[in-house]
């Protein structure tokens, strides 16, 4: 509740900056706006990324694909604590991990878990929607997928699912289509 609120506080300040921006008189609106939006842009970008969650990921020590999936969030505003662990599997379990759905790392945040190369932009979603649901998939290691880039970009189409707190996944975003 505190990080939605935030955000809403954020997106009022910023709605309300450009409200103003707009009612200005034109000359006086284009004197401004370019020695003050950028700074603005940067604190609202700034506010925004403060007001998302820690993220918490275990991983194999040795995994480079997992380190890369850790920057992956980084770049796209996220705090994340990494603990490096030789077994995964309690921690697949305790989250609830569907068999069959599982990856390299598993990370946990805001109560769900994000399980494999799930890009940030589907984490962010999850995070803004707050469905009942136990947390997000990516089954595998999926060329092209954040962490497991490819030379040229080259995206593999994979499916990100949505788990269920019965376990059953239904599809949540699809990528590289």
């Amino acid at each position: 509740m505190k990080n939605q609120n935030a955000l809403l506080i954020v997106f009022a300040l910023a709605s309300a900056t450009a409200l103003a921006a707009c009612a200005q008189e034109p000359d006086t609106a284009a004197r401004k706006t370019p020695a003050t939006m950028p700074a603005m842009a940067l604190e609202t970008e700034t506010s925004a990324a403060a007001a998302l969650p820690l993220v918490v990921v275990s991983k194999s020590p040795s995994c480079g694909c997992c380190g890369r999936w850790v920057e992956h969030m980084r770049a796209a505003g996220f705090e994340l604590e990494v603990h490096n662990m030789d077994n995964m599997s309690p921690v697949k379990e305790r989250v609830g991990v569907p068999p069959g759905k599982g990856s390299c790392h598993t990370a946990e945040v805001a109560g769900y878990f994000i399980e494999g190369h799930v890009p940030a932009e589907d984490v962010k979603r999850l995070l803004a929607e707050r469905p009942d649901a136990r947390g997000l998939v990516v089954a595998g290691m999926v060329m092209g997928s954040p962490g497991m880039e490819m030379p040229g970009g080259r995206v593999q189409p994979y499916r990100v699912e949505l788990v269920a707190k019965d376990g059953s996944t239904t599809v949540y975003a699809r990528h590289g289509d």
